[in-house]
């Protein structure tokens, strides 16, 4: 019996991203999309602050215990003030130097005590800098694992790497991992970054060349990065949106290539962590200054299933937040 003109197509489309699985056709989807802020005359794009959506931070490279550290640290506990987020999503470098309990106290409990005695809850990933022993650091909430996942809310997962020791098997788990989900939003968090324009580390293509496949072909919409010391915001990359977010607590001024075709939006004068929120099949996002300042904002939409007959988009089934 001759196969379906577009199952054949399908297949073929699972070859070209590298399946290692080609028992059932995969998934076709289309590509992340973003709409941003325009300029800096133009009023940022808002978080809607909705009752019952995800919200959460996203902060990398930051454990100095220095007074900017700090000062990063207040601009997140006033925004809590009117955007009740629970959740903080660490990109690596979470502590710099010496990493005893004194140091964890100093350079992260300290800094953030208003943010955990409200119950806000971190989940690291780990950096260049961090130790090994990490992991079993409770208020990383990382269950002793040096990659893992995190089911945010319905829907929404997130997938921490440990880029700085990739080992085959860490290949295989993430492979596993993404195949297995159902969840609308995949969101990869990890240290290292595929796509970044900085010129002291810039993008990492071996890292790319394992990792960007398995992203393509199982549904990633979003990736957090860090290691370079500003804000970035890449243009799409194969339908997904990568960010880097590696000023929380150091800054390398002037870092990023100003002539480099990779960046939508690029933040090197300040310190930076971004705020971000899940409704439906929407992730809206400001990135904020240390002085307070919002730097970038827009909205994402996720990718999304397309039907093989019709060539229609297939939304999401979860229902409006009120």
């Amino acid at each position: 019996m001759t196969s379906p003109r577009w199952l054949i197509h399908l297949l073929a489309l699972a070859v070209l991203v590298g399946c290692s699985d080609c028992s059932r056709a995969p998934e076709r989807t289309t590509g992340a999309t973003v709409e941003a802020q325009q300029g800096v005359l133009e009023p940022p794009i808002p978080l809607p602050n909705a009752n019952g959506s995800l919200k959460f931070a996203v902060l990398g490279d930051f454990g100095t215990g220095k007074a900017e550290q700090y000062g990063v640290a207040d601009q997140m506990v006033k925004l809590r003030e009117t955007f009740k987020y629970d959740i903080v999503i660490t990109v690596g470098d979470n502590l710099y130097g010496r990493q005893t309990a004194r140091d964890f106290v100093k350079k992260f409990e300290e800094p953030y005590k208003a943010l955990l005695d409200n119950g806000v809850k971190f989940y690291a990933s780990l950096g260049n800098h961090d130790i090994r022993e990490q992991p079993s650091y409770k208020l990383f909430n990382m269950d002793g694992k040096l990659f893992y996942t995190l089911k945010a809310s319905e829907g929404v997962r997130f997938f921490f790497l440990d880029t700085t020791y990739p080992t085959p098997e860490q290949y295989d788990w993430i492979e596993n991992e993404l195949k297995s989900s159902n969840d609308n939003w995949k969101i990869v968090v990890f240290h290292h970054p595929l796509y970044s324009s900085g010129g002291r580390h810039g993008s990492d293509t071996t890292l790319r060349d394992k990792l960007e496949p398995l992203f393509v072909q199982y549904n990633v919409s979003v990736v957090l990065q860090g290691h370079d010391h500003f804000y970035e915001r890449i243009k799409p990359q194969k339908g997904i949106v990568y960010f880097v977010a590696g000023s929380g607590g150091k800054l390398r001024r002037g870092d990023i290539d100003p002539n480099s075709p990779l960046t939508a939006k690029g933040f090197d004068t300040e310190l930076a962590f971004m705020a971000a929120e899940i409704q439906d099949d929407k992730m809206y996002f400001n990135a904020i200054s240390g002085s307070g300042n919002i730097i970038d904002s827009g909205i994402i939409e996720r990718r999304m299933p397309v039907d093989v007959e019709s060539g229609a988009n297939i939304k999401s089934k979860t229902k409006a937040a009120p």
